[in-house]
């Protein structure tokens, strides 16, 4: 072999030389350090390379089959002792050169890169890797139900048919054919319905207060109240928690002269609904309305503990119930009120000592550990007579606003100032309005129902 081709492979000799050759050289050396060149060897699954041992490439199958592909140039090659080497290829790559003698330092260990490579290579993955898991497959299978088939799905969106002006006399004169929908006013009318009549689970308490009389209260609870029994289809009662001779039951026809007490007294007869309605009196607009004592002497005996039992008994049959308090914060009843309540309701008048007031109901709040209540409550605002009005209703409602979680205004209604039984029908638009953002704005702190049950509905 020519001096210029040291450090090459050698081309392939006889049997015999190559044996000679075997017996007078030194015992093959491997190179120091991984072939860089090289592709990483590739073995049988779940077979590692033997150690100890340098890489052999693989005898030559002779089996008929399609052509091989050629080995790798930069792979040194071994054939197995007692076999001749194969015929060398015409054309051979440089590999790294080599010193054909002995040593001069022993030879190092090789890195242990290819063994971190081949331990890190992910094992050989199950017959899962190859189609989808059976328990998923059948989960999918499954997760398409009849509840997919909801009506929103299945039918067309109607538009809204139009009830006023223009609107609803062309619907009309074209045979219910030629239907433009509501207006801008109508439109927003029906969103704040919608949120009002969005679903609730469980029983949603409301308690309403104040720390002067004769800013509306009572009116608010009665006209809060049936504005959420009218456009809603459960349930919805008002209890009269004043101590000093409410007023509440005077705000709707009276059904019956049963009170909170006769309640009380026979809670253990009391089985059903109906056991309930007996003691309580409905209006027009369907708000039932629990009654107090009317005489202050009796009332006054009504305790924390015998609100309890009244609220623990009514959440089984109604879904919000309202309580009318009384002016006093620190009357026996009061605690159980705002431990029970869901949500409160601080009402003032349009006056200086009425915004004063509430104000000072919401500090006395945050005094005694009702702080997350502050923080959700909602202001009522009730204006007085338009030319009598010399306040800035809009600082007003700046400071409560920054203070509760939303404030609304009541508009002066004539209807109102009679003190009567109210009829929802004969207060003004203007108010209606009022009521139903107010309604909505309450609506809003409804626990919000699962995604199922919404889309069920």
């Amino acid at each position: 072999m020519a001096d210029d081709n040291v450090g090459g492979w050698e081309p392939a000799r006889p049997a015999g030389e190559a044996d000679r050759a075997r017996r007078t050289r030194q015992p093959y050396v491997q190179p120091q350090g991984p072939n860089p060149f090289a592709p990483p060897p590739q073995h049988a699954p779940g077979q590692s390379a033997p150690a100890g041992r340098p890489p052999q490439a693989p005898a030559p199958d002779r089996s008929p089959g399609p052509a091989q592909r050629p080995a790798d140039p930069f792979s040194p090659p071994g054939p197995a002792p007692g076999q001749a080497r194969p015929q060398a290829p015409t054309q051979h790559a440089p590999a790294p050169e080599r010193n054909p003698g002995p040593p001069q330092q022993p030879p190092r260990p090789p890195a242990p890169q290819p063994e971190r490579q081949q331990a890190s290579a992910p094992a050989p993955s199950g017959p899962a890797d190859f189609g989808p898991d059976p328990e998923s497959a059948a989960d999918s299978q499954y997760s398409v139900s009849s509840r997919d088939l909801s009506t929103s799905l299945l039918l067309k969106k109607a538009k809204p048919i139009p009830t006023t002006g223009w609107r609803k006399a062309l619907y009309r004169m074209s045979g219910r054919r030629v239907n433009v929908g509501p207006n801008a006013k109508e439109r927003h009318r029906l969103e704040l319905t919608r949120q009002i009549n969005q679903p609730l689970q469980g029983c949603y308490k409301i308690a309403l207060l104040s720390l002067k009389g004769g800013v509306g209260k009572t009116t608010t609870t009665a006209t809060l109240g049936s504005t959420f029994a009218s456009l809603r289809g459960d349930r919805v009662v008002a209890v009269d928690a004043n101590p000093d001779r409410g007023t509440l039951s005077q705000k709707i026809p009276l059904e019956t002269p049963a009170t909170v007490r006769n309640l009380l007294r026979d809670t253990n007869s009391i089985e059903r609904y109906s056991d309930v309605r007996a003691y309580t009196s409905q209006s027009r607009h369907r708000l039932e309305v629990l009654a107090s004592d009317s005489d202050p002497a009796v009332s006054e005996a009504f305790s924390g503990e015998d609100y309890s039992r009244t609220v623990a008994l009514l959440e089984k049959y109604y879904s919000i119930v309202l309580t009318d308090c009384g002016t006093g914060l620190m009357h026996s009843a009061m605690r159980s009120t705002l431990e029970e309540a869901d949500a409160i309701i601080v009402v003032s008048s349009g006056s200086v000592d009425g915004a004063r007031s509430a104000s000072a109901t919401l500090d006395w709040l945050d005094a005694h550990g009702y702080r997350d209540l502050v923080a959700r409550s909602v202001a009522v605002v009730n204006a007085v007579r338009p030319r009598s009005a010399k306040v800035d209703l809009m600082k007003v409602v700046e400071h409560f606003e920054q203070r509760c979680r939303a404030v609304r205004t009541i508009p002066f209604d004539p209807h109102l100032e009679e003190g009567a039984e109210i009829d929802l029908d004969r207060l003004r638009p203007k108010t209606r309005k009022a009521l139903l953002e107010l309604a909505a704005a309450v609506a809003a702190d409804f626990p919000s129902t699962s995604t199922a049950v919404q889309e069920w509905n």
